[in-house]
């Protein structure tokens, strides 16, 4: 059974910094493609970035360039999201994702994700930016 765990959230102020955390169990992260999404009320769930975990390659929303960087570690199975610069509009709870197929490519992962529906998601954490 796959589980997507995320840890790190909490309330920062605008221009701080978070580190996002997601474990996975019974998924093995350096084979796939693991993503993160948020949503805020009101809105729909975007994607943020992805990582395709056999070659590091990534990919990200042009609202968060620059910004986030999202990488794995292997040994613990587990891919994080910094996040610096944190602006109030980056207030979301955000998501861990991975598919439950194979994907070729980061870009690929991005768009693909928030559509299948073979695709594991965590709980969620919630991210809080005061301005």
């Amino acid at each position: 059974q796959v589980q997507l765990v995320e840890s790190g959230g909490g309330s920062v102020q605008a221009g701080g910094s978070l580190r996002l955390s997601c474990t996975a169990s019974g998924y093995t992260v350096k084979n796939g493609c693991m993503a993160w999404f948020r949503q805020a009320p009101g809105k729909e769930r975007e994607g943020v970035a992805t990582i395709l975990t056999n070659d590091g390659s990534t990919y990200y929303a042009d609202s968060v360039k620059g910004r986030f960087t999202i990488s794995q570690d292997n040994t613990k199975n587990t891919v994080t999201l910094q996040m610096d610069s944190l602006k109030s509009e980056d207030s979301a709870m955000y998501y861990c994702a991975a598919p439950g197929f194979f994907v070729s490519s980061a870009s690929y992962c991005y768009a693909i994700l928030s559509r299948a529906t073979n695709v594991y998601w965590g709980q969620g954490t919630q991210v809080t930016v005061s301005s």
